[in-house]
């Protein structure tokens, strides 16, 4: 489905969010608490967008690695950052969330910009970000939340559940793409954020994958949280691979 969508992700991005995703993507690379020489990673980084933000702050000297499994959105995010240059230039390379194929301790810091909700085992996922980041290192979760306070909840409600499926449908219209798989990406993201859960349970969930000083903030009138938190000092969580 992320394949196929790869061509009005950006597109379907801006539009939902008036443009803001950009501003919550630099504010999520600030948690990351990273500077000129720091070593990051960006999981399920679709288009790129925040390991370019990522890569402004770790120049010189830094690195920045986006991994997805999805290859059309690499190829974007790719192009993104050849076309942009820059003192570092974020490599984008094939990688799972659940199975990553780095080192422990690898990094700095571990970001997710609007990919936890996709994971298919959230602590899993968690666990592995942690793995690879040094102790002391950041974990930081970017992601769309539900309000739950009128009258923005009802907004909520009436925009995700019925304008984001007609964009998704209008953006297929305007691609000129019969691929009913591009309309109905665009159903499954008000379903997943449902599913999604709530900040609290999430700052738990981060804590059993071995994080600790776990603080969240709310954006957006409530519906975007950013969560961040430090890998504990050999603390990892059960059935993450940290080697002794």
């Amino acid at each position: 489905m992320f394949d196929r969508i790869a061509g009005v992700y950006d597109l379907m991005n801006s539009a939902m969010t008036a443009g803001l995703h950009h501003r919550w993507r630099e504010r999520a690379a600030d948690l990351a608490r990273v500077g000129p020489g720091s070593r990051v990673l960006d999981v399920a980084t679709g288009t790129g967008d925040l390991a370019l933000a990522l890569a402004r702050r770790v120049a010189p000297g830094g690195e920045v690695l986006g991994a997805d499994f999805a290859e059309g959105m690499l190829a974007r995010a790719r192009a993104k950052a050849d076309a942009r240059g820059g003192d570092v230039r974020p490599r984008f390379e094939l990688a799972d969330v659940l199975a990553l194929p780095y080192p422990d301790d690898r990094f700095d810091a571990a970001t997710v910009g609007f990919g936890a909700r996709n994971f298919d085992d959230l602590g899993r996922g968690l666990a592995e970000m942690a793995r690879v980041v040094r102790p002391g290192g950041r974990v930081v979760v970017l992601e769309i939340t539900t309000p739950t306070r009128p009258p923005l909840s009802l907004f909520y409600r009436l925009w995700f559940d019925r304008l984001v499926p007609a964009l998704g449908h209008l953006a297929a219209a305007l691609a000129r793409s019969h691929d009913r798989a591009v309309a109905q990406a665009y159903t499954y993201l008000p379903n997943s954020v449902k599913r999604f859960p709530p900040p609290a349970e999430l700052a738990a969930e981060m804590q059993r994958a071995g994080l600790e000083e776990i603080a969240y903030l709310l954006t957006a009138g409530g519906i975007v949280a950013i969560h961040a938190g430090t890998v504990a000092a050999h603390a990892p969580a059960a059935g993450a691979r940290r080697s002794s």
